[in-house]
């Protein structure tokens, strides 16, 4: 793995910044930032894992290790980072169903990535 640099921010962590798992491998490239900037809440990246469409990917905020100037640093090993799941579409909702569960915290987060990348947020 490359030198990364000084430990940063997510303020200031820019598209195309290389991801790498904990055990030093590449896994993809920062494709959006989640944050809620006006509470200061950093929820996440969503990273671009393929050359190709569609190999974008949502890793939580808790599952990434530290953030330098040059990179991003994931607690998941490899094969776990492969396993991230793909941000969600956001269905539209008609009304509150009090008998439905709400949406975890993971689960929105998801929808949050996915209407982000669709342009819908």
């Amino acid at each position: 793995m490359p030198d990364l640099g000084q430990p940063s921010s997510y303020l200031i962590l820019a598209k195309g910044t290389r991801v790498y798992s904990s055990d030093g491998e590449e896994v993809g490239r920062v494709e959006y930032v989640l944050a809620a900037l006006d509470e200061d809440i950093f929820d996440g990246i969503v990273l671009d894992t393929s050359i190709l469409p569609g190999g974008n990917r949502f890793c939580d905020a808790s599952q990434i290790e530290e953030i330098f100037e040059r990179g991003v640093l994931l607690k998941l090993d490899r094969e776990s980072a492969e396993r991230l799941p793909e941000p969600s579409e956001n269905p539209a909702a008609i009304g509150e169903n009090p008998a439905e569960e709400p949406d975890s915290e993971l689960e929105s987060k998801l929808k949050r990535a996915w209407e982000l990348i669709s342009g819908k947020g």
